[in-house]
Formats: C-alpha cells, sequence, structure tokens
C-alpha cells in the first residue's frame, strides 16, 4: 500500500488522464514542429551556405505573422471553409484545412536553394510562418472550446510539452540529426511529414460544441441596434461594423480604460527583447565556435529542453508561493545573468563544458520567465474577452521579439564579431523591463480585473450614445 503523501502526489497528476489532454499533446506537437524551421535550424542552414550574419538576422522578419495573426484570428473564428467545415465543423475543419496547407508549405521549403535563390527561400519561410500562425489561432481556440474552466491549467500543460516535443526535440534536434546525414533539403522533406500527427488527432477528435457567451451576443445586438440609426448604409455594412466593433474595438476601449495600462503595454514589448537577440544568433554562435550539427542537437535541444522543463515547473511553484509579479521580477533578473554565460563561452572558445552550462542555465531561465510572463498576460485579461485581449498581448511582445531580434545580425557585425561583448549588451538590453516592472508592482500591484457584468455596462454606456 502507498503511503499518504504518495497519493496525494499521483492526485495532483489526475487531470492529465482525460483522454482530451492527448489530442492536445498532438496538436502542441504540430504547432511547435514549424518552429526550428524557420527560426534556430533555418540560422544554421543559412550559414551553412555562407548566407552573411545579417542577412540572416533579417530574416526574422519573415516570422512576423506569428505577432500579427491577431488581425485575421476574427476570420477564423467566424468564417467556413468550403467542405471542410462541412464535413468536420467549424474548428477540426479549419485545423486540418491550415495543416494540409503547412505540410505543402515545409515542402516548398525544402525544395529551394538558399545559396542560389535566397529571395525565393525567404518567401517560402513567410509561407511556413503565415500558414503555421494561423493553424495557432485554431488550436488556442480548440484548446480553450474543448475543455473546462478548471482544466486549462493540464490543457495548457499539455499543448506546451507536445510543442516542446515537435519543436525542440524531433524539428530542432531531429532535425539538425537529419540534415547531419541526409542534407538540409532532405530534413525539410522529411519533417513536413510530422503534421501528420496532428491531423490524425484532429480526426480522432470530436468538435468543439460551445455556444457563445451570452455576454457577447447582447453586446452585438446593442452595438447593431446603434448601427441601425444610421439608415443610409446598407443593411450588410451595418452588420460588418457592428461584428467589428464588438470583436476588435470593444476589448481594446476596455484594456484603456485601466490605470497605467499604456505603461503595462510598454514593459510587455520591452521585457524580452535581450532574449530575443540571443536566440537569434545562438545557433551561428555555436557554429562559429566550431561545434558540429550533432553537438548542437546534444546541448542545445536535448539538455537545454530538459533545463526549460524544470524551469517551468519551478517557474509555476515561484508564481504560486510568491505572487506572479515579484515571480516575474526574479525570472527577469535571472536571465539577464545567464545571458553573461555566453559571455563567459565566447571567451572559454570551443569548451564544451561551457557549452553545456550556458545553453543549460539560459534554457533554465526561459522557462522560469515564461511561465511568470504566461500568467502575468493571463491576469490582465477580463473575463468577457479573454481571448482577445491574450492574443493583443501576446502579439505585442512577440512582435518585439520578432522586429528586434532582426537586428541581432548587424550587430554581431558592427562589433566585428565579437560575440562577449554581443552577450553582454544582451544581458543589459534584458534589464530594460525591470524598472518599469518595479514602477508597476509599486502602483498597480493588482491586474485590473473587470468583471463580465462591469464591462458589459461600460460598453452599454458606449453604444447607447447616438452617431454623429
Amino acid at each position: 500500500m502507498l503511503p499518504a503523501w504518495t497519493d496525494r502526489f499521483l492526485h495532483w497528476f489526475t487531470p492529465y488522464k482525460d483522454r482530451r489532454m492527448l489530442t492536445l499533446l498532438a496538436l502542441g506537437f504540430s504547432s511547435g514542429l514549424p518552429a526550428p524551421l524557420v527560426f534556430s535550424n533555418l540560422s544554421i542552414w543559412l550559414r551553412d551556405v555562407g548566407v552573411s550574419r545579417t542577412d540572416i538576422g533579417l530574416f526574422a522578419l519573415a516570422a512576423t505573422p506569428y505577432a500579427i495573426n491577431f488581425l485575421w484570428a476574427p476570420l477564423v473564428d467566424r468564417m467556413r471553409i468550403p467542405w471542410f467545415s462541412a464535413r468536420f465543423g467549424r474548428r477540426r475543419g479549419w485545423a486540418l484545412f491550415t495543416q494540409c496547407l503547412l505540410m505543402l508549405a515545409i515542402g516548398l521549403l525544402a525544395l529551394t536553394d538558399p545559396a542560389e535563390r535566397l529571395l525565393l527561400m525567404a518567401m517560402a519561410v513567410l509561407f511556413v510562418t503565415f500558414i503555421s500562425a494561423t493553424q495557432d489561432i485554431v488550436i488556442d481556440a480548440y484548446r480553450i472550446e474543448v475543455l473546462e474552466p478548471h482544466q486549462y491549467g493540464s490543457g495548457s500543460a499539455a499543448a506546451i510539452w507536445g510543442w516542446h516535443l515537435g519543436g525542440t526535440l524531433v524539428g530542432g534536434a531531429g532535425g539538425l540529426y537529419l540534415a547531419s546525414s541526409f542534407g538540409w533539403n532532405a530534413a525539410y522533406l522529411l519533417l513536413a511529414g510530422g503534421v501528420l500527427i496532428g491531423m490524425i488527432a484532429v480526426l480522432m477528435s470530436p468538435e468543439p460544441n460551445r455556444a457563445p457567451p451570452a455576454e457577447t451576443l447582447a453586446e452585438e445586438q446593442r452595438a447593431l441596434a446603434v448601427l441601425d440609426r444610421w439608415e443610409a448604409l446598407p443593411d450588410t455594412q451595418r452588420r460588418v461594423l457592428g461584428w467589428l466593433y464588438v470583436a476588435i474595438l470593444a476589448p481594446l476601449m476596455e484594456f484603456t480604460r485601466r490605470q497605467g495600462w499604456l505603461l503595462i503595454l510598454i514593459f510587455i514589448f520591452v521585457f524580452k527583447l535581450g532574449d530575443a537577440l540571443l536566440g537569434r544568433m545562438s545557433g551561428v554562435f555555436y557554429r562559429e565556435l566550431g561545434f558540429s550539427l550533432t553537438q548542437i542537437a546534444d546541448v542545445a535541444k536535448i539538455y537545454g529542453l530538459s533545463a526549460n522543463l524544470i524551469g517551468i515547473v519551478i517557474g509555476g511553484v515561484l508564481v504560486a508561493r510568491i505572487g506572479v509579479l515579484k515571480a516575474l521580477f526574479l525570472a527577469g533578473l535571472a536571465t539577464a545573468a545567464t545571458n553573461l554565460t555566453y559571455s563567459w563561452l565566447a571567451m572559454s572558445g570551443m569548451s564544451y563544458g561551457v557549452f553545456v552550462t550556458a545553453v543549460a542555465s539560459d534554457n533554465f531561465t526561459t522557462g522560469l520567465v515564461t511561465v511568470a510572463l504566461v500568467a502575468y498576460l493571463s491576469s490582465l485579461c477580463n473575463s468577457a474577452y479573454t481571448a482577445t485581449q491574450y492574443a493583443l498581448l501576446a502579439s505585442l511582445a512577440n512582435l518585439a521579439r520578432i522586429w528586434f531580434s532582426a537586428s541581432s545580425g548587424w550587430m554581431v557585425d558592427s562589433l566585428d564579431g565579437d560575440w562577449a561583448i554581443f552577450f553582454v549588451y544582451c544581458a543589459v538590453i534584458a534589464l530594460i523591463g525591470l524598472p518599469l516592472l518595479l514602477v508597476i508592482m509599486k502602483y498597480y500591484p493588482q491586474p485590473p480585473q473587470a468583471t463580465v457584468a462591469q464591462s458589459a455596462s461600460a460598453e452599454a454606456e458606449v453604444v447607447s450614445q447616438p452617431m454623429k
């Protein structure tokens, strides 16, 4: 018979016995698979064929769809795809449609030659990121709608584990092993088939059946009632304007009525800039030091993943024990400190022990800061607009990471390849957001949590005003 503490420990894992968690694990796999193909592994491929560091850095711009996918999220939410939607339902139809296109996009990327046609490869990468970002919209919506609210924590964890299996292990480390054995083009072509795992999961899973919230339907009716006063507009245009107001404008207006909202947005934008610079050029740095693709796969992917998963677990404990803002501050400090381990590696040369230390410590603090930041962004969402506001906040953070990281190659070149100084700069830049966080901790320690009723009342005041 097991001791009482063992029973309690095992009870924590009861939510993961739900069959839907396996579905989310597979969907997370499909979501994470394209990431290394357009980020870390792509940088190594480009460097191997002689592309300049500046050009490699500019490829970060092709990842912009991940930061702005909220712009077309309402279309994914409302528009039906011919045959797919009728055959599989709204969410499953969109999922299968995007996954088919994702396989095609990765396949096209596999057939390009960056040494001969770099612009064509850039276009293929942009195609992959656009489809992948659209798939993320569908997967996030499916995850929220297929679960009950009390299952969101375990469902998110299952999806994150799946993302790491697809992105870090299979797409990342597996891609490097495949490239080492068969070449880059063959590796990408084989990895395109990995999307089938997500497709099988969709085919074997039910379509979510959750009705829109009554508050949202009521707001739509109020907005349409106001627009009806514009009799000169055709009925179709009035309905489109009403839909745009409810889907896009109302969540923004609610957020900007909060105290300190602009400071919070600035903090979110700058918080992970240092990490963005380091992440974009880390693969190039490893190769220039002389490490082989297999060594990079062993250390940066497998050992790094283990450290990252441990950091995620400890980050969750830290948030629960000391609160989200304090945990975010400590994680930010730790992230800046571990950036300096790369300077140590640059000065040490091709030292395998320092390589392991730098990568493991960086991945550990990345796990800490990711959990704390996601918890903070979640706490900022009004319960009436959770999906929209979270997408906007996450997109703001991603936009800074993608755009700012595009300058990473230029920074290294401007330093004449002095990697040690570059990583010191990364550490300093990683500290920029912490003074802003201290101000938030002092003046806005409790994230504003407007209730659905309060939000509905506020929006009623806005839409009840006559149009001029």
